[in-house]
C-alpha cells in the first residue's frame, strides 16, 4: 500500500472515531507539549540570566571582593556559615590598598547598601535602597545620567550631602517636578539631588531603579555600614585577561593585609559574573536531565494508550481485514496500514503538542520578564518522538492484524 494512501486512510479513521482518536493522541500531546514548553522556558531563562541578570547585576569583566560569596551553589552548612561569620570585615583602607595596587585603567569602587527611610515633602518611604559608593561605581555599572550629573572627587573627599537617584525614586518623590536641585532626606539627613540615572528596567520582576547613591564618605555611612566598613569592593578591567590579572593582584593584596600564610585559605571571596553563570548552569543541567525522564513517562503512558486503542481497532475491524485479504491484500499491506495509522495518531498529537507548548511558553513570556527561547532541535525531537512512539506502540497490534487468517476473519462477528 502506498504510504500516502495509508496516511489518508489513517486520517479517515481519526475523523470517523473522534473520541478514540482523542484518547490515542492525548499522551503524545501532553509529553511533547511539556517538552517544547520547558525547553523554550529554560532556554529563555538561559538567555535572560546571561544577557540581563548577570550583565546588569555584575557587568562585563567585573568582579567583587566581599566577606562571603555572593553566590554559593548547593546547601550551606551551619559550619560554613559560622566560618563565613568569623571572617574579617572589609574596610575603606582595603579599598585604597586595592586601588593603589591596580593599574589606572582598572576601575575600583566601594558599595555599601541598606534600606532607609526617604522623605521629600509629604512623601515618605521606609524601603528606599540607599548605597554609599565611590565615583567609579557609575562607570562600572554603566549608569548613564539622564538628568544632572554624578558627584565629583571633591564631593567624595569632603563627604558632601549629594545624591544620585534612580528613575523610580524620582517619579515617586518628585512627581511632575525636576528632581535635580530638590532635597531628599535619607534617614533624617538632608541630601541634594544632583542627578537621575537613566531607567535600568527590571530583573526577575524586581525594579533596578529604586535606589539612591551617595558618597560613601557622607553621613550615609552611619546607615549603610558604620566604622568605615565596606560591603563589597568592585573592580572592572578593560578586558577579560585584565580582569584575571586584577583578580590575582587583589587576592595578593588581601592575603597580605589579612596576614594569611601560604597554607591558609582565603578569608574573603572574589565573585565574578561567571560564578553566577556557573550557578545557573548547574540548575539548568538538572532541569535538562530531569526533563527527558518526565517526558518519557508521559510518552510511555501515551504509547500504552495507543497500543490499547489499536488492539481494539484490530478487533473491531477483523471482518474488514478478512475482506481485504480475500481481495488480494498482502500481509505487509495490513501491517503498513495499522503502523501508519498508529504513527499518524501519535504524530498528530505531537504536532498539536508543539503548538500548545509554544503557546504556553508565550504565555509565560507575556506574564513574566523571561523571554521565550524556541529551540528548533526540540521541535524536531518532538515530531520524531511522535512518529517513534506511534510506530513502537503500533507494532504489536499491526502484527496481530497482519497474521489474521482471512477465512476466520470473514466469519468473525
Amino acid at each position: 500500500m502506498p504510504i500516502l494512501e495509508a496516511i489518508r486512510l489513517a486520517f479517515g479513521t481519526i475523523r470517523a472515531q473522534k473520541l478514540k482518536s482523542f484518547f490515542s493522541l492525548i499522551g503524545a500531546f501532553i509529553g511533547v507539549m511539556f517538552l517544547i514548553a520547558v525547553v523554550s522556558i529554560v532556554k529563555g531563562m538561559d538567555r535572560y540570566v546571561q544577557e540581563d541578570f548577570a550583565a546588569k547585576i555584575f557587568g562585563i569583566n567585573t568582579f567583587s571582593v566581599s566577606r562571603r560569596p555572593g553566590f554559593h551553589a548547593g546547601e550551606v552548612s551551619q559550619a560554613l556559615r559560622r566560618a563565613w561569620a568569623r571572617r574579617p570585615q572589609l574596610y575603606w583602607d582595603d579599598y585604597h590598598a586595592i586601588r593603589a595596587a591596580l593599574p589606572p585603567q582598572d576601575l575600583v569602587a566601594i558599595q555599601s547598601s541598606n534600606q532607609a527611610e526617604g522623605q521629600a515633602g509629604a512623601k515618605t518611604s521606609s524601603f528606599l535602597q540607599v548605597s554609599g559608593v565611590s565615583q567609579d561605581f557609575f562607570q562600572i555599572r554603566d549608569y548613564e545620567i539622564a538628568d544632572g550629573r554624578v558627584f565629583s572627587p571633591e564631593e567624595i573627599s569632603h563627604g558632601v550631602n549629594v545624591v544620585v537617584i534612580g528613575r523610580d525614586v524620582a517619579d515617586s518623590f518628585f512627581t511632575g517636578q525636576d528632581p535635580v536641585g530638590q532635597t531628599l532626606r535619607i534617614a533624617g539627613f538632608p541630601y541634594t539631588v544632583i542627578g537621575v540615572v537613566q531607567k535600568q528596567g527590571t530583573v526577575f520582576g524586581i525594579s533596578l531603579d529604586r535606589f539612591a547613591l551617595a558618597p560613601y564618605t557622607s553621613p550615609i555611612k552611619t546607615v549603610v555600614n558604620p566604622r568605615k566598613v565596606v560591603d563589597e569592593i568592585i573592580v572592572k578591567a578593560p578586558t577579560l585577561a585584565g580582569m584575571r590579572d586584577a583578580m590575582d593582584q587583589v587576592e595578593a593584596v588581601m592575603r597580605t593585609r589579612h596576614h594569611l600564610r601560604p597554607y591558609q585559605d582565603d578569608d574573603f571571596s572574589l565573585t565574578t559574573q561567571q560564578d553566577v553563570l556557573s550557578f545557573w548552569a548547574k540548575i539548568s543541567r538538572v532541569l535538562y536531565t530531569a526533563l527527558p525522564l518526565l517526558v518519557g513517562v508521559s510518552l510511555v503512558v501515551g504509547g500504552i494508550v495507543i497500543m490499547n486503542i489499536m488492539l481494539m481497532a484490530v478487533a473491531e475491524r477483523t471482518r474488514e481485514i478478512g475482506i481485504r485479504k480475500s481481495l488480494g491484500a498482502r500481509r505487509r499491506d495490513i501491517l503498513a496500514q495499522f503502523l501508519v495509522e498508529s504513527a499518524t495518531l501519535s504524530t498528530t498529537g505531537a504536532v498539536l503538542g508543539i503548538l500548545a507548548g509554544l503557546a504556553l511558553a508565550r504565555i509565560v513570556q507575556a506574564v513574566s520578564p523571561l523571554p521565550m527561547g524556541v529551540s528548533p532541535l526540540s521541535i524536531v525531537i518532538g515530531v520524531a518522538l511522535g512518529v517513534g512512539v506511534g510506530m513502537i506502540a503500533g507494532v504489536y497490534p499491526a502484527n496481530r492484524a497482519a497474521k489474521l487468517d482471512p477465512v476466520v476473519a470473514l466469519r468473525y462477528e
